[in-house]
């Protein structure tokens, strides 16, 4: 069944992809929207209850697009929603998460150095995170501090450090990573379901109705909007962070990680200023200095080099790597998940260990987090032994 798990994979993560790519398209040109929109010139004849709008050029023709301060007067014949990226969108994902990790848990969830957990309740601190991560977010939106931007979104972001500690202490550094960002993306889409379309719904309700638009459930789906505005990158960074294991496979991966995410949060920030004609360049150069000093930071200790101290040999190495990481980087692997190695690298010859001499010494011994979960019990003897023959390659300079 392992190749109908690949090609499953294969088909869920690229309409994940594809569907993602709609929602956030269509979601950051709504915001550009509203924040490129002026008020309507003197002497401009518009319909009655346009509030601003704007002329746009692209493929060739002009576009004049106009916002309403409500509702307008007659409902149109056709009024486009946006709502199926959102949700398509989260079940992808969500189905992605169960086959990569739910139902593997036992080997892609569980590290007993973090702890001794079963695969159920790996899986049931998970899916806690995520619903009661929901929960947690949607009554603070409810509450009071909805009219308090400031102090609501300082707990939000204390409450997201906290969750990425949390699950950084509970599961394996790689599932950490992925349900913090299904917590986030979670809250996005369930922003959608539950509060931004209903309110939507409301409106036009209203209108048919000829009664005055609820502007309080409107008011709440603004900023739902805005707050899915500010998480996009840093949940995209997530979907990403399995290709480079130097973040959240760091020791202190969970701030790592939280501290990649600000930098996009920061990014999209200068973005939403700028389209609103509010310019202040020095957010981008804060940004890149503070991913640049994450780089630094997390730049790997060579391994020393004594005098004296025996080579270790490559027969060495393939002793340990044959019993520690070949159950899945084989061409044939036997470890229960996986019909083919990870990410297509074999180390059965010592051709083909030289030449992942570095990833093996960024994931084995820089950032520890092969083999996944430590299934196959590398000790740290083995580990230090590998990292002295990457010193002696220099792979680590």
């Amino acid at each position: 069944m392992g190749w109908v798990n690949d090609w499953l994979g294969l088909g869920l993560r690229w309409f994940h992809f594809m569907i993602g790519v709609a929602w956030i398209g269509a979601s950051f040109y709504f915001v550009w929207l509203n924040n490129t929109v002026r008020p309507i010139e003197e002497g401009e004849e518009v319909a009655p209850g346009v509030a601003g709008g704007l002329w746009a050029i692209h493929g060739g023709a002009f576009y004049n697009v106009q916002k309403y301060g409500g509702a307008p007067g007659r409902l149109p014949k056709t009024l486009h929603w946006f709502k199926w990226e959102a949700y398509l969108t989260w079940i992808t994902g969500f189905s992605l998460l169960i086959l990569h990790f739910w139902t593997t848990a036992g080997s892609s969830m569980v590290d007993p150095a973090v702890a001794d957990l079963s695969p159920l309740q790996a899986v049931g601190i998970g899916a806690g995170f995520l619903l009661g991560g929901w929960l947690f977010y949607d009554g603070l939106c409810r509450s009071p501090l909805k009219n308090h931007s400031g102090i609501l979104a300082g707990l939000l972001l204390i409450f997201v450090t906290g969750a990425s500690y949390g699950l950084f202490h509970l599961l394996s550094a790689r599932a950490a990573t992925i349900h913090l960002g299904a917590m986030l993306g979670t809250w996005m889409a369930a922003n959608v379901f539950f509060v931004i379309i209903p309110g939507q719904k409301a409106v036009v309700d209203a209108m048919i109705a000829g009664t005055p638009p609820p502007l309080d459930r409107a008011k709440a789906g603004a900023l739902r909007s805005l707050h899915n505005n500010y998480i996009t990158l840093p949940v995209l960074f997530t979907m990403i962070s399995g290709h480079f294991p130097q973040t959240w496979g760091h020791p202190q991966g969970w701030l790592l990680v939280l501290a990649i995410g600000l930098v996009g949060a920061g990014y999209r920030h200068w973005i939403n200023l700028d389209e609103r004609g509010i310019h202040r360049p020095w957010i981008p150069v804060v940004a890149l200095a503070g991913f640049v000093g994450i780089a630094v930071y997390t730049r790997p200790t060579p391994a020393p080099v004594v005098e004296g101290q025996a080579a270790v040999s490559m027969v060495e190495v393939q002793q340990v790597i044959a019993q520690r990481c070949l159950p899945c980087h084989a061409s044939q692997p036997i470890q229960a998940g996986w019909s083919s190695p990870p990410k297509g690298m074999i180390l059965e010859e010592p051709r083909q260990i030289l030449a992942a001499g570095p990833k093996i010494h960024q994931q084995v011994v820089a950032s520890p987090i092969m083999p996944f979960g430590n299934l196959t019990q590398m000790t740290d003897e083995e580990r230090a032994l590998i990292g002295r023959w990457t010193a002696q390659q220099a792979f680590d300079r």
